[in-house]
C-alpha cells in the first residue's frame, strides 16, 4: 500500500498535480490538506499519517514537508519547470550514472540529456548507480568526470538525499565502468 501510494505521490507531485487538480507554486510545494483531499476525491485513500510515513520511511527520500508540514513537494525528477531553490554546488571529480544497455550508443553519442526531466541525476556511488540502472534493463555505470565538468563551466546542485543534479554531460566526459 505505502509503496503504491509513493508512486501515486511521484507521479502528482513531479509530473502530473492537473490529474488530480493539484496546484504546486514554482518551487514544487503543494499544500498537503489540498493533496489530501484531492486524493480521496479521487478514490486514492491518503491521511496525514500515511504521508508522513511515505515521507520519513521512502528509501530514496523522494519527498519533503516545509518546517510546519503544511507544504510537501518532491525533491527532484520533475519533468515540471520547477526551482527547487538548490544553491550550485562543486562536484566530487567523479559521479555515477546508472542506465540500461540499451540506451549506451545514444548516451555515447549525444551525452546524457535530461530526457523528459528536469536534470541529469548522479550518484555519489556506484551501487545506487547499479539500482538505477537496473530498472531500466540491464544495467550498466557510467563514469562521469563531474569535476572535469564543472571546471568547463557547468552547474551542479546537490538534493537533499544526496542525488546530484547538472543539466547535461557531453559524451568526452562519459566513460564505461
Amino acid at each position: 500500500m505505502t509503496q503504491k501510494l509513493s508512486k501515486f505521490l511521484s507521479l502528482i507531485l513531479r509530473h502530473q498535480p492537473e490529474q488530480i487538480g493539484l496546484s504546486l507554486n514554482s518551487a514544487g510545494w503543494a499544500d498537503v490538506e489540498q493533496l489530501i483531499n484531492l486524493a480521496n476525491q479521487q478514490g486514492i485513500k491518503i491521511n496525514r499519517c500515511l504521508l508522513e510515513d511515505i515521507v520519513k520511511t521512502n528509501d530514496k527520500q523522494r519527498f519533503s514537508f516545509n518546517e510546519d508540514k503544511s507544504k510537501i513537494r518532491a525533491n527532484q525528477g520533475h519533468s515540471l519547470s520547477i526551482d527547487l531553490g538548490l544553491s550550485p554546488q562543486e562536484p566530487p571529480e567523479f559521479l555515477f550514472h546508472g542506465t540500461a544497455t540499451r540506451f549506451l550508443d545514444s548516451i555515447l553519442a549525444k551525452g546524457l540529456i535530461g530526457m523528459k526531466r528536469q536534470y541529469v541525476h548522479l550518484s555519489i556511488d556506484e551501487s545506487t548507480a547499479l539500482k538505477v540502472g537496473k530498472r531500466h534493463g540491464k544495467p550498466v555505470i557510467l563514469l562521469i568526470k563531474a569535476g572535469d565538468l564543472y571546471r568547463a563551466g557547468f552547474t551542479f546542485f546537490l538534493v537533499e538525499n544526496g542525488v546530484w543534479l547538472t543539466e547535461s554531460v557531453p559524451p568526452n566526459f562519459i566513460s564505461i565502468r
